[in-house]
């Protein structure tokens, strides 16, 4: 018995066909067979059986199923361990980003990587907290960034917080509001308001503050998950950015945002976290991008 019968068998168990499962392994229907047969002649019994078209695993085939696939993943965690000793300081950044994460990271890291370590591949992944969460766990990435707040804790999942970075409403230099010393919720109400989905307890904290009118999906005219796109629109529209002050920096720091003095003074704030499988070993490269995320989402 080896690893490769193992991942064969998992294979046809994963997709119910001989066919389907040789073409998942790369290799012939007959070479899946004799792999199967090799299998079950070491186990003494048999795994499969032939049901007209359809396979269906036996009791025996059930149960080395369960374990087997502790057995793989162990396998496949060893040789990612090897190949990690192997990289030292190169390697590929795979990262899921959020939607205020991404817009105060994605750029900078490209630069960053781009700038100093040339021997580093990125490849960055933007989408829903839920969709995100289903690459990481599938490894497809090796890390997310995400709002902590929209992120359920589980048994295979490292959840460590990054943090609390201010929000608040920010327009144009030139918009009508900005000359204000202060304005209101009414006041911001009179024109769009543009932000991401806010998770529930960010919805809870600006309705016990506010009123019911804060209420994110009354309030919120233009909504989506790219910051980018929804400052930029604030940049060329009436609409009032709801967000991380932060996402806007740049732009505030050369004058064409400002952000709005409201009161009372908003009390909700963003809480992002760094998300890993629970168990898996740290590729080197990844503490570059850890140490990265450290500094970068800071108000």
């Amino acid at each position: 018995m080896n690893i490769r019968h193992l991942e064969h068998l998992l294979a046809v168990a994963e997709t119910g066909s001989f066919s389907r499962a040789a073409e998942r392994a790369h290799i012939t229907q007959s070479a899946l067979s004799r792999s199967i047969q090799a299998l079950e002649e070491d186990l003494g019994g048999r795994l499969v059986d032939r049901i007209g078209k359809r396979n269906e695993l036996t009791a025996l085939g059930q149960d080395v199923v369960a374990r087997a696939r502790s057995v793989v993943r162990g396998a496949d965690e060893l040789r990612r361990n090897a190949m990690l000793f192997r990289q030292g300081d190169g390697g590929t950044i795979r990262v899921g980003l959020g939607s205020g994460p991404g817009a105060m990271l994605m750029t900078p890291l490209l630069c960053h990587v781009a700038a100093y370590h040339r021997g580093v591949r990125v490849e960055i992944s933007r989408g829903s907290t839920e969709l995100l969460r289903v690459q990481l766990r599938s490894r497809e990435l090796e890390a997310l960034v995400v709002d902590g707040r929209r992120i359920a804790p589980a048994p295979d999942l490292r959840i460590e917080p990054l943090g609390e970075m201010r929000t608040g409403f920010v327009c144009r230099a030139d918009h009508p509001l900005a000359a204000r010393r202060t304005v209101s919720l009414e006041d911001v109400l009179e024109h769009p308001v543009a932000t991401t989905p806010l998770s529930d307890e960010v919805a809870r904290l600006l309705v016990e503050q506010y009123g019911s009118r804060a209420d994110p999906n009354e309030m919120a005219t233009l909504r989506c998950e790219d910051v980018t796109s929804l400052v930029e629109t604030v940049s060329r529209t009436q609409a009032v950015f709801l967000g991380i002050v932060t996402a806007a920096r740049e732009q505030i720091a050369a004058g064409t945002l400002v952000e709005l003095r409201l009161r009372p003074a908003m009390q909700a704030t963003a809480r992002f976290a760094y998300v890993t499988l629970a168990g898996r070993t740290e590729a080197p490269v990844m503490r570059l991008f850890r140490s990265f995320v450290t500094q970068r989402l800071r108000d």
